[in-house]
């Protein structure tokens, strides 16, 4: 039952960084980029929950956001699947008791979602290479998910130790051995 609530409370927190992404960012950009608050949200619960869980919730959101906003079907699902995946192997290597650490995550994850995002945008539909633009809004995104995700620590680590428990128990030591 616990799982379940989690759950719904997962999907509605996902319908409020919708609309925060579509409405409320869209008036606070810089230089047109806009934080991508969805690599934030599906390296949290891969963080706090397990594999399965975080690659799961990335292709789902992924599938959603692709059928909503772009015209590319599929190409954010493997971004934010991939994005699941690598936040549980985070979670194995690294403490999300620090905000560095987390800071780091939040840098690597949204870096390597831009990436796949791009060069999958070039395979699929041949789009230009423009490196330098491509740099100039990956560091605008990657500055704005970090202040994002620095507002936001607290309460991500206060739910997500709820999850954590829920999903994986308390396993502290058997995690480390």
């Amino acid at each position: 039952m616990k799982k379940l609530t989690i759950n719904i409370c997962i999907i509605l927190t996902a319908f409020i960084i919708y609309f925060l992404q579509a409405n409320f960012f869209n008036w606070f950009t810089i230089s047109g980029v806009m934080p991508n608050l969805f690599i934030i949200f599906v390296l949290f619960i891969g963080l706090f929950s397990n594999r399965m869980t975080g690659v799961a919730y990335g292709v789902i959101l992924g599938g959603v956001l692709d059928l909503v906003i772009g015209t590319q079907i599929g190409i954010n699902a493997v971004g934010l699947g991939i994005i699941g995946f690598l936040a549980a192997t985070f979670d194995k290597n690294f403490s999300k008791d620090s905000r560095a650490t987390i800071m780091f995550m939040v840098l690597g994850a949204t870096l390597i979602f831009e990436i796949i995002v791009y060069i999958l945008n070039y395979i699929v539909f041949s789009t230009n290479i423009e490196i330098i633009n491509f740099i100039k809004i990956l560091a605008i995104e990657i500055i704005y998910n970090l202040i994002i995700a620095i507002i936001i620590y607290p309460l991500m680590q206060k739910f997500g130790y709820s999850i954590e428990n829920e999903y994986k128990g308390n396993k502290i030591l058997t995690r480390y051995f």
